[in-house]
């Protein structure tokens, strides 16, 4: 019997993935946490813990962490709906086992789940495609002088518009420089391409 800990701070969501496991004789859910921190606390009764990322409180990253230190022998496969560089790099460097998006059908959780189990990597096709590609970029994939200036633009609030006025060039251009730092960030929006340039030094 493979005994699951669901780490998710929406109720709906827990009640869901036990509702997907209830049918299946090899797996029983031995308890639920709604953040990093509850999940450390109950991690020691699980095999596989099914781990959300952004949470309030302990997030799932740290609380990987603390499972790698505190309880090695319990697998982590993380679910969430985010499939950034920044969210899968982090999990997979503190330890998780496998990664899966929210959006996977019923049986590939369950694969994913009982893979993890045995100690398997589990990656969905997204997260498996954005690792190929961050691991294709080329080492030197770092932002050039005109994206800087714009990320520090984009970083202190400016719009698209007003950036293109400060540096004198169309807002066109200025969407296109934000595409390319995306892309070079592996992030998806503004706000996460800031973060990511706080987090790797690019911006201070």
């Amino acid at each position: 019997m493979i005994r699951l800990l669901i780490v998710d701070d929406h109720p709906i969501v827990r009640d869901g993935l036990r509702g997907v496991f209830a049918a299946e004789p090899d797996l029983t859910v031995v308890g639920e946490a709604a953040d990093g921190a509850e999940a450390v606390r109950r991690a020691a009764s699980a095999d596989v813990v099914l781990m959300d990322l952004r949470m309030p409180g302990m997030g799932g990253v740290e609380a990987i962490k603390r499972l790698r230190e505190t309880c090695p022998e319990v697998r982590v496969l993380v679910l969430t709906t985010f499939d950034t560089d920044s969210d899968v790099l982090p999990a997979i460097e503190a330890g998780a086992t496998g990664y899966l998006l929210k959006d996977a059908p019923r049986d590939e959780l369950l694969r994913a789940v009982r893979s993890a189990y045995r100690g398997e990597s589990v990656l969905s096709p997204a997260v498996a495609g954005r690792l190929m590609g961050r691991v294709r970029r080329p080492a030197d994939a770092s932002l050039s002088k005109r994206e800087r200036e714009v990320l520090a633009l984009v970083a202190d609030g400016t719009t698209n518009r007003e950036a293109a006025k400060r540096l004198f060039v169309s807002e066109a251009t200025i969407k296109t420089h934000l595409l390319h730092i995306y892309d070079k960030l592996g992030v998806r929006d503004r706000a996460a391409a800031v973060g990511e340039a706080y987090k790797r030094g690019l911006l201070s």
